[in-house]
């Protein structure tokens, strides 16, 4: 497992280093969050020997059964909350993810300030933005991108430093990359979190500055026990 996934993960830097290059930008401009989800600790563990440091996860429980122990071996790991987040999981949140990638409504933010604040913990937000206006995804959508941006920041006084994006999957993804990056230029922000396995080349070109990477790393996802979904 761990050759292979070492390799895996020495593909994906060659091709973010080369999709950057052409880009004009830097090759480190660009973050690659290593997806593990329905991944266990195991194939994590591989990634964090490769040398990879930033991760994502769905699920909060999920991260909760793997990543103290890893953060134990590893203390320079840094945690990105990639999926839905419910408010009753604001708490765990907090205490141990990194960053949270995906504030997309009032009540998740006013939680998430909150929390930060009895825990004395500012994690860096992004929120999270539905490009594609898809009624069953969550995420702001576009029109109404700017007011709740301006909310988070001016009355919550969370730390937002960038938007994230999943755009629908059977459309092409540079008009939504490019969208994610005209809201990011207008409200200010520097961080663009978008592109995923299929599409991370793409997504550099139009800005990115974090790609979340899953199957290219470690593989077809899993599926998950009964219990944990």
């Amino acid at each position: 497992m761990e050759e292979v996934i070492a390799a895996n993960l020495a593909m994906v830097r060659g091709r973010i280093e080369a999709a950057a290059r052409a880009a004009g930008r830097a090759s480190d401009a660009v973050t690659l969050v290593a997806v593990g989800k329905t991944h266990g600790a195991d194939a994590i563990r591989a990634a964090l020997i490769a040398g990879q440091r930033a991760f994502g996860e769905n699920r909060v429980q999920e991260a909760l059964a793997k990543f103290p122990a890893l953060r134990a071996e590893f203390p320079d790991l840094t945690l990105h909350l990639i999926g839905p987040l419910q408010s009753n999981k604001v708490k765990d949140a907090v205490a141990h993810f990194d960053v949270i990638e995906t504030v997309d409504r009032p009540r998740l933010a006013e939680a998430l300030a909150r929390e930060m604040v009895r825990a004395d913990r500012r994690l860096p937000c992004f929120i999270e933005i539905n490009t594609g206006e898809e009624p069953q995804k969550s995420g702001v959508f576009p029109d109404a991108a700017d007011a709740f941006i301006a909310d988070c920041r001016d009355r919550l006084g969370l730390p937002i430093v960038g938007l994230m994006c999943v755009p629908p999957q059977d459309e092409e993804p540079s008009p939504h990359f490019a969208l994610l990056r005209e809201i990011a230029r207008r409200n200010d922000l520097a961080g663009l979190s978008m592109g995923m396995s299929a599409d991370y080349e793409i997504a550099i070109r139009f800005g990115a500055t974090h790609v979340r990477v899953g199957t290219a790393i470690f593989g077809a996802r899993l599926p998950y026990p009964a219990a944990a979904k």
